[in-house]
């Protein structure tokens, strides 16, 4: 029980202090609202202008949520190819890595051309380029992972391929998998801002990087702040489900998931 108070109290009384912090530097420097907002400015504006960043929140996360299910269900998929080919992971592995690499404030306007009118269709893919390479390679490594006494195992009696697949290869890679959804459920927010930035996406239906932009362009430095605060608390949020999802899924049975003794 202690340890459970002090996770959630450690990292609360850090945050009370950077934010006093915070406040008292703006107030005693005098430092003008255009160049740095005070944290309770910027939560009189987060309540004022909630409504309208909401609605712009809820688009970006469509499309977050989009390129994740997109990242997840073809990331596994490729994994899962490349887990029964050899031959075919290592001729397609490496251009995985040339896109992973690759920077998507470069290639987004390219998509966003070739794509033309489908806006959303456009973000989706650039936010799934960014997300979908950690499912990828550690789902591949989880599935590579399995012991190989037991793979030797199943193959003395007479396991088909797909028997080794479904009852040894794929729940020892479950833990690599959902620490790769993790990691692409925060590169899919960044993916999705990324692409709207690039593409200047405006009007009822933007996104919240261009209220950011918007904000940024006429010094609107509170909106801007609550803006990214917004931005910030919902990528907090998306670790933190996919965190409580695979702790549903591994936490009674494997280590990495098990409480730690002290």
């Amino acid at each position: 029980m202690n340890g459970r108070i002090a996770r959630v109290a450690a990292p609360l009384a850090v945050g009370l202090i950077f934010l006093f912090g915070w406040e008292a530097l703006v107030r005693v420097g005098q430092i003008p609202s255009y160049v740095l907002p005070g944290p309770l400015l910027v939560a009189e504006t987060l309540w004022r202008d909630g409504p309208s960043l909401l609605g712009s929140l809820l688009v970006t996360l469509r499309i977050t949520l989009a390129a994740l299910a997109a990242a997840v269900i073809l990331g596994g998929a490729l994994a899962i190819l490349f887990a029964q080919s050899r031959l075919l992971e290592i001729s397609l592995f490496p251009y995985a890595v040339i896109l992973q690499v690759t920077p998507i404030v470069a290639i987004a306007p390219l998509i966003i051309i070739w794509l033309k009118d489908q806006v959303f269709l456009s973000l989706l893919v650039c936010a799934w380029i960014v997300a979908f390479f950690p499912v990828v390679a550690n789902t591949t490594l989880g599935l590579n992972s399995a012991d190989r006494n037991l793979v030797d195992l199943f193959r003395l009696y007479g396991a088909s391929r797909g028997q080794t697949l479904r009852y040894l290869r794929l729940p020892s890679a479950l833990p690599y998998f959902l620490a790769g959804t993790r990691i692409s459920g925060g590169l899919a927010l960044i993916g999705a801002v990324v692409a709207e930035f690039v593409a200047g996406t405006g009007g009822t239906e933007s996104g919240l990087a261009s209220r950011i932009l918007e904000a940024g362009y006429r010094l609107q430095m509170p909106r801007l702040f609550a803006a990214l605060l917004l931005l910030a608390a919902t990528g907090v949020a998306i670790f933190a489900l996919l965190g409580w999802l695979a702790q549903r899924l591994i936490g009674h049975w494997h280590e990495s998931a098990l409480p730690r003794e002290e």
